[in-house]
């Protein structure tokens, strides 16, 4: 327990030193997000701007009044006013894998990372970074794919049994199981991560089999590190939903905005403390030195008797 809190406290310390990484990447997301929903916005201002049913959705949120809003004719399709949001996802997701390399290379850094140093670590990793999402995407594909129908199966069969709550202990027993076992892999590719641009290792196979080692090695103390910050996430989540009902007015725009982009800055920095928790226990791993046995040689030969 005091090596996890030493290595969240670790990735805790470095996360605090370089916010400014967490800023820059929520502005970007809102930048995205903001352009994302213009398409949508749009066509619900032209329905609701001529129309006084609209004030069921001003004065708070009445689900049937959305679902007639989607359904109306000058609405227009749903895929058209969806379909920027999920391009502008894509494209925040695209610039998260281009940066990061520079983010890495910053926490593992006793200094201020200059600017060309941060870009010339973005462009030197970023094709290597796009080849560890293949393998991350095949590797998480399979587990899940193979993990989640066999949840359901076993759900089924709980449901034929006469305990009527086995069902329910089972769907969450084994959904936390499955969450547990993809964060293993999340822990695994962020150390492959680490490895590519500390080292500036070109054959990132090397770098998925020394992240895995090093997983492997470690579970316990990396593990329980992303799960203490997993719940610190949790708890932010379900405190921010809170303070919407309690606080907020069905009314008022600016304090759901507020709250809800307080709790969505406060979710990223959680994922960032994750990412400089792996990046403490890499520099730590390669701080430590590698003590070799040394056997004594036992000697045979007469001694010399003056």
């Amino acid at each position: 327990m005091n090596e996890n809190t030493s290595l969240v406290s670790a990735g805790a310390a470095i996360a605090r030193r370089n916010k400014r990484y967490v800023i820059w990447f929520y502005l970007l997301n809102l930048a995205f997000a903001h352009f994302g929903a213009s398409a949508f916005s749009d066509a619900a201002h032209g329905v609701l701007d001529n129309s006084l049913y609209a004030d069921k959705l001003l004065h708070g949120f009445n689900l049937g009044v959305f679902i007639e809003l989607l359904a109306r004719p000058e609405f227009g399709a749903l895929p058209a006013a969806t379909h920027p949001a999920m391009m502008f996802a894509v494209v925040f997701f695209l610039a998260s894998l281009l940066f990061m390399p520079g983010v890495l290379l910053g926490y593992a850094s006793d200094h201020r990372l200059p600017r060309d140093e941060f870009y010339r670590a973005c462009g030197r990793n970023v094709w290597r970074f796009v080849r560890l999402f293949l393998f991350f995407t095949v590797i998480a594909g399979v587990i899940a794919g193979i993990l989640f129908p066999a949840l359901n199966a076993l759900v089924d069969a709980a449901d034929k049994t006469s305990n009527e709550r086995l069902p329910f202990f089972t769907q969450v027993i084994g959904t936390i199981i499955i969450l547990l076992l993809l964060t293993v892999v999340r822990i695994w590719f962020d150390l492959a991560q680490t490895e590519v641009v500390l080292r500036d290792q070109r054959a990132v196979r090397k770098s998925v089999a020394a992240g895995f080692r090093k997983t492997r090695r470690n579970l316990g103390r990396l593990l329980g590190s992303y799960t203490v910050i997993a719940i610190v996430a949790l708890a932010v989540l379900v405190a921010g939903i809170w303070l919407w009902h309690a606080i907020v007015p069905p009314s008022s725009v600016l304090g759901a905005f507020v709250v809800g982009q307080a709790t969505m800055l406060l979710l990223l920095a959680t994922r960032f403390w994750q990412r400089a928790t792996a990046v403490a226990f890499y520099v730590k791993d390669l701080a430590e030195p590698i003590v070799e046995e040394v056997r004594a040689i036992p000697s045979f030969a007469t001694p010399i008797v003056p």
